[in-house]
């Protein structure tokens, strides 16, 4: 791909400045326009080092308003970044929408500048790949404009710009030994480089190869770039609108008489049927399983002193862990989480209490507000409740489109798998109980004083959606329940038995891990 490149193209200084004015204005307006329509932008620079990628992105953003964007370089990874997963840095700094991103360098760097240095072994560049690309579809589907510009150079031309920066006292730091070194083997560097440009220019998130020896040349090629990107975007949004728009008028009119009728009875008789094949996981959960008084104080005593230990073990081997809760409401989760914790150091566990999201996170991919509470190496996460709430209740009430829950398997799937190839431990709990025993535990807080608090109409009001619920989270369980990061259904009529079998299951899953170390 490179090779074909034709470096050698070149404008005038006249007719650059000719055009120069009409660009920088209407990318002002564009970024005006995507601010309006929510849409969130992220802008990556790329390419051979002395490049021009920092003059670049001075020039774009000078015709910019400086309150709508953020510029991020990419440097090597601080002491906090290397101990959370590669992704989180850059979710960390994905852009609200209507706002956006620019990045001086960015996630290709585990792919590149780690490849040649070999911090990043043959054997994880798959991952590493299937990381990037996931990361950059889930942006897209959720509506992200993802603008990927790689400035190319050739080996001599390279050569003379460090020269240069080298010989000022100003400018010399920005030449490093390992600049000098990928241009000494330029050619082996080069051919990383048409590697991933092969392995992730998308459809999605397409590269744009800048030819930058001529500057202006460069600058004018990127200006024109970014600006049909965001009036494309700009034109989808608005046509999606106004589709969305048309739509809703039309709820609600009755279509004349046709073969309709028969047609919805065909789908819902397939619907019935389609329900009596689909196997049914949280049916085959023994909920007779219990423990007496006596059991569970043995049991709880002896798993929580090995936990105690654990612990400590996992923080000197920086190991991470993820621990996420789900299920039925009054299914026994703050229980479970409370023993869970009892004896763990409480500076080397968080709980993340899951609610609604606030109309920050909201501004984002909705993996987003999990990703920043992800843990660094050494400690646990604990989620009440957690990402799964896409593909249950936002599902079930409407939350989100038919479209974005059922792609959410595949995000769910690709995010918990950047987790255990970071090396986290990685286990999501289902709380089961049965409909009978839910009700005995709703009377039994609405009797109690001190319970009250716990129990509200919404809980009610999910009890009629039962059926729904069940069928979602036995697709959740058969579409997401990994090797990587397995669901385990937990028998949790008696309470006894729940906190127990959770114990138990993170201490056997940590003294695993620990012997395959």
């Amino acid at each position: 791909m490179l090779e074909k490149v034709d470096l050698t193209k070149k404008i005038s200084k006249e007719e650059y400045k000719e055009k120069m004015p009409q660009l920088e204005a209407r990318i002002g307006r564009l970024q005006r326009e995507c601010k309006a329509l929510g849409i969130p932008v992220l802008i990556v620079f790329e390419g051979f080092g002395a490049a021009g990628k920092g003059l670049q992105i001075g020039h774009l953003i000078q015709s910019m308003d400086p309150r709508g964007f953020e510029v991020h370089p990419i440097k090597n990874e601080t002491e906090e970044e290397r101990m959370h997963p590669f992704m989180w840095r850059f979710w960390t700094k994905t852009p609200a929408r209507g706002r956006i991103a620019i990045y001086d360098g960015s996630w290709y760097r585990r792919v590149l500048i780690d490849r040649f240095e070999k911090r990043t072994k043959n054997k994880d560049l798959p991952a590493a790949f299937h990381s990037i690309n996931s990361f950059e579809q889930q942006l897209a589907e959720d509506g992200n404009l993802i603008i990927k510009l790689f400035l190319d150079i050739d080996k001599k031309e390279q050569k003379k710009r460090f020269d240069k920066l080298a010989k000022n006292k100003e400018t010399a730091w920005r030449v490093s030994q390992g600049d000098r070194e990928r241009n000494a083997h330029y050619d082996e560097y080069a051919a990383m480089m048409e590697d991933m440009l092969f392995k992730t220019d998308t459809d999605y998130a397409p590269w744009t190869i800048i030819e930058a020896m001529d500057r202006r040349f460069a600058t004018l090629k990127i200006y024109t770039t970014v600006i049909k990107a965001m009036a494309d975007q700009i034109e989808k949004v608005q046509h999606q609108n106004a589709d969305k728009t048309a739509a809703k008028a039309e709820e609600g009119v009755q279509p004349a008489e046709t073969c309709g009728n028969d047609i919805d009875e065909i789908a819902r008789e397939t619907d019935a049927e389609m329900k009596e094949l689909q196997v049914s996981i949280l049916s085959k959960a023994d909920l007779s399983l219990s423990y007496t008084r006596e059991e569970y104080k043995e049991k709880l005593d002896k798993f929580q002193k090995k936990l105690e230990k654990l612990h400590g073990e996992l923080y000197r081997r920086r190991i991470p862990v993820v621990l996420g809760f789900e299920g039925w409401d009054a299914g026994g989760k703050g229980g479970a989480i409370k023993r869970l914790t009892q004896k763990m150091d409480p500076r080397g566990y968080v709980v993340n209490p899951t609610a609604s999201p606030n109309d920050i996170e909201k501004a984002h991919h909705y993996l987003w507000r999990f990703w920043r509470a992800m843990p660094k190496d050494g400690h646990v996460a604990i989620f009440d409740r957690t990402w799964y709430g896409r593909v249950m209740v936002e599902r079930i009430e409407g939350f989100c489109t038919t479209e974005e829950w059922k792609r959410a398997y595949k995000e769910i799937n690709d995010m918990e798998k950047d987790l255990y190839d970071a090396g986290a431990i990685v286990i999501k709990f289902w709380m089961h109980i049965d409909k009978d025993e839910q009700e005995r535990r709703f009377r039994e807080r609405q009797e109690n004083p001190e319970k009250q608090w716990k129990i509200t109409d919404e809980d009610w009001r999910n009890r009629e959606k039962w059926d729904q619920y069940e069928d979602a989270v036995n697709e959740m369980l058969m579409r997401t329940s990994t090797d990587y990061a397995p669901w385990v259904v937990v028998e949790g009529n008696s309470k006894y038995y729940a906190r127990v079998k959770v114990l138990k299951t993170v201490v056997d899953a940590i003294e695993q891990r620990l012997r395959e170390e």
